[in-house]
């Protein structure tokens, strides 16, 4: 882990069917991101909001598919900034916007992973694998969508700009699932994905299989990735995403794996994503991922001050 931190909004909501995500990167900074960051001791350098796309390309794609000019014209601008990013001095800390802008943050890290000849890992903290390419989503929503395109898995081809550097399956490491579509199924069969349900969860806690992935990653010499979803969460501790999916984890197994990850020292790059700050209650959830953050950078349970009612 670094001495420095670089904050990054990408305010994109074309990925999902419900507006109000572009507003997650500035209620992130509302609840205090940088306060927690700069409380471990850590420099701090917030670049501001991604600027939205200035050209969108006329694009040829199966029709069910929603908004794929405007997510296309993202993918290449947080792609360069997230590649650049990773390769400086740096912790980059990619704050939106629906997950869809993972498509761009995973490969942009994982083409500065092969820069500097080490394997790129990804911890994936979601409700969903979004692994469906274009022509087995059924939605059309291409949030579903970013690792299959960061696996280079097929249909991708000719629309979003080449994957360079596609992670390999192995490298990638799922917990929380608990929807997955049919297609998606198939997929991580096939692949060999290593994905814990919130069944195997709950028969095994989370400490064994964080732990066992930060194993492989120190092992291999690797670089670590977070992609932290809302909805990996329990909605009843953080409501605002437009995907809710009941059972989720709850405070203290999300607390356990972010200090877990912040103990290995591993973790080079980090997402939050699929915020929604409109459908929040008094901040609820951005207040809860600013402390999850924090606990990835540091503080400790025992650090963290009492909130007032």
């Amino acid at each position: 882990m670094l001495g420095h931190c670089t904050i990054l909004g990408l305010p994109l909501q074309a990925g999902t069917g419900r507006g109000g995500c572009l507003m997650g990167p500035d209620a992130f900074r509302t609840a205090g991101l940088s306060e927690v960051i700069t409380s471990q001791g850590l420099g701090l350098t917030d670049l501001g909001n991604l600027p939205f796309p200035t050209y969108t390309p006329d694009i040829l794609c199966p029709a069910h598919l929603k908004k794929t000019s405007e997510i296309v014209a993202w993918t290449k601008d947080i792609q360069v900034q997230a590649a650049e990013l990773a390769a400086q001095d740096t912790f980059p800390i990619f704050i939106g916007g629906d997950h869809s802008m993972a498509a761009g943050t995973l490969t942009g890290v994982a083409q500065a992973a092969a820069a500097k000849g080490q394997p790129q890992f990804v911890l994936w903290l979601d409700a969903h694998p979004d692994m469906n390419t274009l022509t087995s989503t059924l939605s059309g929503h291409l949030h579903g969508t970013p690792m299959a395109y960061a696996l280079g898995m097929p249909s991708f081809e000719g629309i979003f700009p080449p994957v360079l550097a596609p992670l390999d399956p192995a490298n990638v490491c799922m917990i929380g699932l608990r929807s997955v579509d049919e297609a998606e199924h198939q997929f991580i069969r096939e692949l060999g994905m290593d994905v814990y349900d919130m069944r195997r969860i709950d028969e095994l806690g989370v400490a064994k299989p964080v732990s066992e992935f930060l194993q492989r990653v120190s092992a291999a010499n690797g670089l670590l990735h977070v992609s932290f979803d809302v909805d990996f969460l329990d909605p009843e501790i953080a409501p605002a995403v437009g995907t809710t999916v009941p059972g989720g984890a709850t405070f203290r197994e999300a607390h356990l794996i972010m200090e877990m990850v912040h103990d290995s020292g591993l973790a080079t790059s980090l997402d939050l994503t699929e915020l929604n700050p409109f459908l929040d209650i008094r901040g609820k959830t951005a207040t809860l991922m600013c402390d999850l953050t924090g606990s990835l950078l540091g503080q400790k349970v025992l650090d963290r001050r009492t909130r007032g009612l």
